[in-house]
């Protein structure tokens, strides 16, 4: 099963939380951990992930926390996950053929590619932004449904 990880579940939360408070000068990783019953040690880590890819900037100091870089419109669920999880792709066989015995006779290489191909952009076709209105969230979460089914081998 294609499943998110955890820390890639926290970065998309902690995220959203900032984009909801982008009032607020900065927020630390203990505000955003104790809003969503996050541990903190492991939320600080993803936090600084995503402040070393240039998503979050971090201010440091006794009201130091985080803030976005960008706005979040600009920020894709892909570009989080990426940054935090690395490439995406859900079978073994990725661009590289390294490895794999069965490359010459492999019939299923090219389709689930498109697969990848199109959960990648549906994954880069969300925003943050689209994760903080919360008017939009069924229209969204049926949108996204409606284009993985229409998703063709």
């Amino acid at each position: 099963m294609l499943r998110l990880t955890k820390k890639a579940d926290y970065g998309l939360m902690a995220l959203k939380y900032l984009a909801e408070h982008t009032d607020t000068a900065s927020l630390s990783a203990r505000d955003i951990a104790e809003a969503y019953h996050i541990p903190p040690q492991l939320l600080a880590k993803i936090l600084q992930r995503l402040a070393k890819v240039g998503i979050l900037r971090s201010h440091a100091g006794m009201s130091g926390g985080y803030t976005l870089l960008k706005s979040p419109r600009e920020i894709s669920a892909f570009e989080v996950i990426h940054a935090i999880d690395g490439p995406l792709f859900i079978t073994s066989c990725g661009p590289s053929h390294d490895g794999c015995d069965l490359t010459d006779s492999c019939t299923i290489k090219e389709p689930l590619a498109r697969v990848n191909d199109s959960i990648s952009g549906l994954l880069r076709s969300i925003s943050i932004a689209d994760l903080a209105e919360p008017s939009a969230d069924a229209a969204v979460r049926t949108k996204r449904s409606a284009d993985l089914v229409t998703i063709q081998l």
